[in-house]
This record gives structure tokens, sequence and C-alpha cells, in this order.
């Protein structure tokens, strides 16, 4: 497995699990019906660092990016989002990028992470927990999941 930044030329690979993950509607607070100009406008950004796990066979299974979460006296805490395709889930590469982005985030001179809307039924909860993460707070309801109906959002920190 290769985790490296992306380029433009890695897009293509990226938009048809970042579309199904999002299209799902289960795990992210973006509109499902974003286009695909809109997703590359959100998530290939030149503001966020954006990173990609490359398989075996250089196919493109996972990407995350770094940002500041605000900009001013504010900027030395990251944001991030994290998508692994769905059918390379459970086999460490979530976690090999959150380790890897974590390490470049600290290098970067961030002090901390902070996810804004982590969805409470997300199974990665599991993993940013385990990864020191910290539920600041969980806004109720303020997800309409399609199977669970309204469920939480967390607001997850951790120093880095």
């Amino acid at each position: 497995m290769l985790i490296r930044e992306a380029t433009a030329d890695d897009w293509p690979q990226i938009w048809p699990f970042w579309h199904r993950i999002v299209a799902a509607g289960e795990t992210y607070a973006w509109d499902p019906d974003t286009s695909e100009e809109d997703a590359r406008a959100l998530w290939m950004n030149p503001a966020k660092r954006v990173y990609v796990v490359e398989d075996d066979t250089g196919t493109v299974v996972a990407s995350a990016y770094v940002t500041p979460n605000y900009g001013g006296p504010a900027a030395r805490i990251a944001n991030a989002g994290f998508m692994v395709d769905p059918r390379r889930a459970g086999r460490g590469t979530g976690r090999a990028l959150a380790e890897h982005v974590l390490a470049a985030a600290r290098a970067d001179g961030y002090r901390g992470m902070v996810f804004n809307a982590v969805v409470e039924t997300n199974p990665a909860v599991r993993l940013w927990t385990s990864l020191g993460f910290t539920v600041l707070g969980t806004v109720p309801d303020a997800f309409e999941h399609p199977r669970r109906g309204r469920v939480g959002l967390h607001i997850m920190y951790r120093a880095l």
C-alpha cells in the first residue's frame, strides 16, 4: 500500500467511491446529489493537502484531505476528511491513511485536529476514538440517516 499526495490525475479514481459514499447519505453531511464538478471542488480544493492510497496494482482505494479548520488565529487546528472505497473496507486502509495524515498534519505545524460533523452511527467513530480523538459534544437529531432516522453529529478533537 502506497500513501502519497494526490495529483489532479487521481480524481477520476476518487470520484466513483466519493460519489458512492456521499450518495448513500449515511456518513457525510454533504448533499447526496453533489455533482462531480462540485465534488471535485470540495475534495481537491487547492487550499487542502489531499492524499491517496494506492493498492499493489496502483489503483486508488482511499483518499483524505487536511486543511485549516478556521483561518487567522485558529489556523493551527486542522480539519480533515477521509474516504475509503467501501469495497476495500476492513483491510486497515483507513487506519494507515489516518495515521499518515495525523503525522503529516503534525509535521505541517498543526496543533490539533477537529472533525466538525461525524455521524454518530459511522463505523469510523471507533477508529477515531482508538486514535485518540474525543467526542467533545453531539448535536442531537442533526442528521437524517436513510435507515436509522435522525441521529446525532459528533464534534471530535485530538491534540497533535
